[in-house]
């Protein structure tokens, strides 16, 4: 039989086992979090008909995406997660409470050039909030919120959650007499950050044929800095000019004024005339998150206010807020500067049993006992010496090992070794469980990363 060389495509990642519980345990204190907010949980299909996928596609978009047949079915592979809903919140209209309140947590993929902490399949974890007919300025002002418990949680410290409006850059193009440019200026705008205001004009200038007035006003707008209330006092000097841009600076501003009462610090929180996103569904508010000491992997939780993104689906009007936290680029960032803890345990059971006798059972009724109390529990049933039992202990990471012998049968206990400091003490076998679940309290609390 001829052998294949084990390999995986460019662009997919897999973990390491301890690598893999960290992800996992950042997937969880995610969830949490979007649970805390009252989102309830959804998980739609990766495969899609691509006529539903590709909707609201053309572009990049239909260039990127995974899309094959099987039989006479044209299908594709979803390329986020915010389509799939939109097609889901149409579906089942009748059935759902709005506003509807919804979190999913799954891979996504895209055909573009893998890079350095760009992934063709990856995790991306959403929340959105739909509206039926309309949807309170309110639910943006929350979305912050929900960012800043999500990375504090994880142990992130360091980070700005950057915010504008859709409204006020469109009202103001508009001012200048730029309606019709107004999309292709906001994504050129985007890139201001990346390529800076001497390539940026010269796109305005050269490729959208933006007089050269026009282009240094729209720069001196973008280059308004400051505090939140400097910008926004900056803001009102336009006002009465542009009914949409008053309106934009006007949720912009109840953003602002509601950031203590939802608990975010405004030293983690900045208005960024130069935010705009490049996907043109985006109507409002628009957020993306930045890791303060690395400002060159660019935002790692974005998303926005939509409001007709169900449109190619029905005729109800279904406006919606969301974000998107890019998960495996995050992680690979974490990971790749050395930010993961390196103290959560990562291990697959909290306790492995080792039976020093022929007969198991004891070590069988131990292990029961031990997973009635919660307490993850392996049983190590292979034919090995003591120190290979103890190697293997050791390698697979575990805070405890429980050690079996005759003499500890005899006298109903059991000997718990404390992997981490060495110490061991033997224990009635009633009182191992609390001993253990004591012990696992007294260092939790660790987060996924250092911070």
């Amino acid at each position: 039989m001829e052998r294949v060389k084990p390999h995986i495509l460019p662009g997919f990642m897999e973990l390491t086992p301890s690598r893999q519980a960290l992800m996992e345990k950042i997937m969880e204190t995610i969830r949490q979090v979007y649970a805390l907010y009252g989102f309830t949980p959804l998980d739609t299909p990766v495969i899609e008909a691509s006529d539903v996928l590709l909707a609201k596609g053309g572009g990049e978009t239909e260039k990127q995406i995974y899309r094959f047949s099987k039989g006479d079915s044209d299908l594709s592979l979803r390329f986020d997660l915010t389509v799939p809903l939109a097609r889901y919140v149409a579906m089942n209209y009748a059935s759902l409470t709005f506003p509807f309140r919804r979190y999913q947590i799954g891979k996504v993929y895209r055909g573009e050039r893998p890079q350095r902490g760009r992934f063709r399949e990856f995790y991306q974890a959403d929340i959105d909030v739909i509206g039926d007919g309309s949807l309170d300025i309110m639910n943006e002002a929350e979305i912050p919120s929900i960012i800043y418990q999500v990375f504090t949680r994880l142990g992130l410290t360091r980070f700005v959650i950057r915010v504008n409006n859709r409204k006020l850059l469109t009202g103001f193009y508009d001012m200048l007499g730029l309606a019709d440019k107004s999309a292709d200026i906001m994504r050129t705008v985007d890139k201001l950050e990346k390529i800076g205001p001497d390539k940026v004009r010269d796109i305005l200038c050269g490729d959208l044929a933006v007089p050269e007035d026009s282009a240094r006003q729209i720069l001196d707008f973008m280059s308004i800095r400051g505090s939140n209330d400097s910008v926004l006092a900056a803001l009102a000097g336009y006002a009465g000019r542009n009914p949409t841009f008053d309106l934009g600076v006007r949720e912009l501003g109840t953003v602002v004024t509601y950031l203590k009462d939802f608990g975010v610090p405004e030293d983690h929180f900045a208005v960024d005339l130069t935010i705009a996103r490049g996907l043109d569904y985006y109507t409002g508010t628009v957020y993306e998150t930045q890791l303060t000491d690395y400002p060159e992997v660019g935002s790692v939780c974005s998303g926005g206010r939509y409001d007709d993104l169900a449109g190619f689906y029905t005729d109800k009007k279904l406006p919606g807020v969301g974000i998107s936290i890019g998960l495996t680029r995050l992680f690979f960032i974490l990971d790749d500067r050395c930010l993961l803890s390196d103290r959560l345990v990562t291990a697959p059971a909290d306790v492995l049993i080792l039976p020093m006798t022929e007969d198991t059972a004891p070590a069988v009724r131990l292990a029961t006992l031990l997973r009635e109390s919660g307490i993850r529990t392996q049983i190590y049933t292979e034919p090995k010496k003591f120190k290979a039992k103890m190697t293997y202990a050791g390698r697979l990471g575990v805070p405890f090992a429980a050690i079996l012998g005759e003499d500890e049968i005899a006298a109903g206990a059991v000997s718990v070794k404390d992997m981490t400091t060495g110490v061991q003490e033997t224990v009635a076998v009633p009182d191992a469980p609390a001993r253990i679940l004591a012990a696992l309290s007294a260092s939790g609390g660790i987060r996924p990363v250092k911070g």
